[in-house]
């Protein structure tokens, strides 16, 4: 929609943008999934009123039933196999999550720990009996259960969980126990209320000997009641997300049948020996948490959708509220008309765009691995370092995202009926669960320093730090590929050391160069900060955490220039037309944005000088003019349902 009251810059065509054919774009080969999911969002809107109507447990109760009729549609159950009453398509399900993500975010959770993590746990680390037994019941909802990994002393640090397995090889049993206080299992969805089943992570110990976590499916309820031996207790009223029973487990010698060891991995006999097709047990323990990934994938998808809707509520609000006099003798002045709200604003909705691209490959690479188009152990390892980068980069956003929406609302956004109150409430944990954004950017750095060598692909961090301080930091920065940085610049920016400064700002080879290099450079810079900690100082736990702010940097700097690629990939795919003009106005937007928010970086590494600087920054503000008239039209692109947008007072 073009608006009379935005001056376009003098030569400049505006685009006009085909609404339902840039939504076609963005639904992609999910369209059909994507639109049973909007009409369910629509049916069931009245969740929206009952989150703040209903009394706490009433809630939790509305939010079970919501998820049992859903379950019902198929939309939950895409990506479990047919002969279970799934259906057979595991894009399909992270799509149809990420489009949950416009409507209640309890459901979208609640949906996501019985499907994507109880579910997701006996699918992929179980075999043949775990899913005879439970998939049926669990894809309809029957059957609830919850993911009890998390505990209250090693939260990120799965590998030292406390809760003990040990074989009784007399009876064919686990005698499942909490050994201490700090081994309880805690903040787990479904737990409090719901869950009848548990896939329990514990400390195997097989004859006396250590195996590392196994995966165990314990009742925790019988009929209703809290099983023998287990104790909950409720987590009670969280910052958000109250449809979602979160709570505490503890074990007392709870004993479970050989069986209910989830054996994909490793298995024990009857007579109590240990068997397991890999050798290596961090191996065996990174290969069985990898399987697990779609946890992250679906978190990074639902909190760009999340973005989504507060940029659309804020875009539309900005389109209609009219705020002081720009002249004597003119009406008041629409909000996106000002420049500092489009600086605001039209940023976030380019890297929105953009990530939602990067989450298109992550979950095009899921979908690969999973089904085995795509599986191999590089893949894999591409694919678990991809997915841990976006979750983390996608959920920040989210956080950011819907504070400045809120504020660009003003005291209305501040309502609860508009939408901000639940959204900055319910999507906040998003940067913390499934995994902590920092350790898990820890994660991809890893993958980089490494450079993905098969041997060093399931070391902890001491281990990273052990084997790159281990070679001469020439060949770490040779393994690195940012070896003679300087006489690359060369395969970086085309043109020679000089060339970027010449280049056209929107030049999307000067983008993708200026992303390369502040990424190599970082990669450089990290692998000698190592190497120089080592030769001073022995204790590797130091090193690294004095280095670990560069280690983070350079991780996000390298997501940054993967979802660069994605926009711009995707882009090139696009016919010629008005459209493919739009997406490269917001692609240059977020490129542009992107380098302006580091630019001091830049300068003090000499590939931005002063008046370059600023000639970005005005390109920015020359870039948010020209996509202003196209606001409404991207954000009506998302095809969010109107009853979910709610907020009478800001969108009409």
């Amino acid at each position: 929609m073009v608006t009379d009251s935005a001056a376009s810059p003098r030569g400049y065509a505006q685009p006009v943008i085909d609404v339902q054919a840039l939504a076609q774009l963005l639904d992609g080969e999910y369209a059909e999934v994507r639109d049973l999911v909007r009409a369910n969002l629509t049916t069931y809107a009245d969740v929206l009123d009952e989150a703040e109507q209903l009394g706490f447990d009433e809630f939790r109760e509305r939010v079970r039933e919501l998820v049992v009729e859903l379950a019902a549609t198929g939309q939950t159950g895409m990506g479990f196999p047919e002969e279970y009453g799934g259906g057979g398509d595991i894009g399909a399900s992270i799509a149809a999550f990420e489009t949950l993500a416009f409507g209640d975010l309890s459901v979208l959770v609640k949906v996501g720990v019985q499907f994507g993590l109880f579910g997701g746990a006996i699918l992929h680390l179980g075999t043949e009996r775990h899913h005879r037994a439970y998939l049926p019941r669990l894809i309809t909802g029957e059957l609830m259960g919850c993911f009890a990994m998390t505990e209250t002393g090693h939260g990120s640090n799965v590998q030292a969980l406390g809760t003990l397995a040990r074989y009784d090889a007399g009876s064919q049993e686990f005698v499942i126990t909490t050994a201490t206080d700090q081994a309880r299992k805690d903040y787990i969805g479904n737990a409090a209320r719901h869950a009848e089943l548990a896939v329990v992570f514990a400390q195997l110990e097989v004859g006396g000997e250590q195996r590392g976590v196994h995966a165990f499916v314990v009742p925790v309820r019988v009929d209703g009641e809290v099983a023998p031996g287990v104790r909950i207790e409720d987590d009670g009223r969280k910052m958000g997300l109250n449809g979602v029973d979160n709570g505490r487990i503890w074990f007392d010698g709870v004993r479970v049948p050989r069986e209910a060891l989830l054996d994909r991995f490793a298995g024990v006999t009857p007579e109590g020996d240990y068997r397991s097709p890999i050798d290596n047990p961090d191996r065996r323990f990174f290969t069985m948490l990898g399987t697990l990934v779609q946890g992250r994938v679906s978190v990074a998808g639902g909190a760009v959708n999340a973005s989504k809707v507060a940029l659309a509520v804020a875009t539309k609000y900005a389109e209609r509220r009219r705020q002081f006099r720009a002249a004597s003798d003119a009406d008041e002045q629409v909000l996106l008309d000002y420049g500092m709200h489009q600086r605001r604003l039209l940023p976030l909705i380019a890297r929105t765009y953009a990530l939602h691209f990067a989450q298109d490959v992550v979950r095009t690479q899921l979908h690969e691995v999973f089904s085995g188009t795509g599986d191999d152990e590089h893949a894999r390892r591409e694919l678990e370092a991809r997915a841990a980068g976006t979750k983390a980069l996608g959920t920040w956003h989210a956080t950011r995202t819907i504070q400045e929406c809120r504020e660009a609302c003003g005291g209305a956004g501040y309502l609860a009926v508009n939408r901000f109150a639940a959204l900055k409430a319910d999507s906040d944990v998003f940067s913390t669960f499934e995994g902590d954004n920092h350790v898990l950017l820890q994660l991809v750095a890893k993958g980089l320093l490494t450079h993905h060598a098969s041997e060093f692909e399931n070391m902890d961090q001491l281990g990273m730090v052990r084997y790159v301080t281990g070679l001469a930091v020439e060949t770490v920065i040779e393994k690195t590929s940012a070896h003679k940085l300087l006489e690359r610049v060369r395969d970086l920016l085309p043109g020679g050391d000089e060339w970027d400064r010449e280049a056209g700002l929107l030049d999307p080879e000067y983008q993708l160069a200026m992303l390369r290099f502040r990424e190599e450079h970082m990669l450089a810079g990290v692998a000698r900060r190592l190497k120089r900690g080592m030769d001073q100082d022995s204790d590797p736990g130091a090193v690294f955490s004095r280095v670990q702010d560069h280690v983070i940097a350079v991780a996000h700097a390298h997501v940054e220039r993967l979802v660069l690629e994605a926009f711009a990939d995707k882009v090139k795919e696009v016919p010629e037309g008005d459209d493919k003009v739009a997406l490269k106005l917001l692609c240059d937007l977020f490129a542009l944005s992107t380098i302006e928010a580091d630019r001091a970086w830049f300068m003090e590494h000499g590939r931005l000088t002063a008046q370059r600087s600023k000639a970005i920054r005005r390109e920015v503000t020359d870039l948010c003019r020209k996509v202003r008239p196209l606001a409404t039209d991207l954000v009506d692109a998302w095809n969010i349902p109107p009853r979910l947008l709610r907020s009478p007072d800001l969108v009409g």
